[in-house]
């Protein structure tokens, strides 16, 4: 390739996370109106071509409407990652678990996390 991306991008972005293009962008658009597209994550359950395409559409559709004048930040979507304690948190409650306060529930996550 003549445009050696492999070396020549990691020297963009570093160059553009020096000065600070996001930030400035964000700057400029500060009272423009919202637009917000939730980004959902990318492989909680595995990476596949759709939920690639899906991510580079809802890039695309952010950066549309930041050109168009829109107050448009890019916002990441949740994690999963705490999907595995909510499951064992669950098997361990059973049926008391709808008894319990959704507060209670998250204290009984947090917990089990720090056992672990």
């Amino acid at each position: 390739m003549k445009a050696n991306l492999p070396q020549n991008e990691p020297k963009i972005l570093e160059r553009w996370e020096q000065m600070g293009i996001y930030e400035q962008i964000r700057k400029a658009r500060k009272g423009a109106p919202l637009y917000v597209c939730m980004m959902g994550p990318l492989m909680p359950m595995g990476l596949s071509i759709w939920k690639a395409l899906n991510k580079c559409l809802k890039d695309f559709v952010v950066e549309v409407k930041t050109m168009a004048g829109f107050d448009a930040p890019y916002v990441p979507g949740w994690d999963c990652h705490g999907l595995p304690i909510e499951i064992k948190v669950d098997k361990e409650l059973g049926g008391k678990k709808l008894q319990m306060r959704p507060n209670d529930v998250r204290l009984e996550c947090r917990n089990m996390q720090k056992s672990i």
